[in-house]
């Protein structure tokens, strides 16, 4: 684990984790969304987006209600246990993940029903959590 603790932003809003999104969409997403992850492997083509610039259609899966946590970056990449350190300290506290990772940064989705416990478990490990919302 690191011996250090990193401050993390909440971003603003709600977002939702998608698969098989159309890719005729892609444009739109890029443009309604502040935040926008995409990601295609021989399995499956996932995004990340802003839950209002979500529309319905067939065959596309998703889970809505997530809150952001950024890490302020940018990091290093020779830095040794980010993402264990938060993923271990938010898994003892009994709260569920989805991790993006950047160039940049790292970042840690959780569902909106526990952001509050998310925080401040991270805060107890000693996170500053940016805007001071708790």
């Amino acid at each position: 684990m690191s011996n250090f603790k990193l401050t993390l932003q909440l971003l603003e809003g709600s977002y939702s984790v998608c698969k098989n999104y159309p890719l005729s969409d892609l444009q739109y997403l890029i443009e309604h969304s502040h935040f926008f992850s995409f990601t295609k492997t021989s399995d499956e083509l996932s995004f990340v987006i802003n839950s209002s610039a979500l529309t319905d259609y067939p065959n596309v899966q998703y889970e809505k209600d997530w809150r952001i946590l950024k890490v302020l970056g940018p990091l290093d990449f020779s830095l040794v246990g980010i993402l264990s350190d938060l993923t271990t300290t938010l898994c003892k506290a009994n709260i569920s993940l989805f991790a993006l990772s950047t160039f940049d940064t790292d970042y840690i989705l959780v569902k909106e029903n526990v952001i509050n416990p998310a925080i401040l478990a991270l805060k107890k490990e000693g996170y500053e959590i940016l805007p001071d919302l708790l």
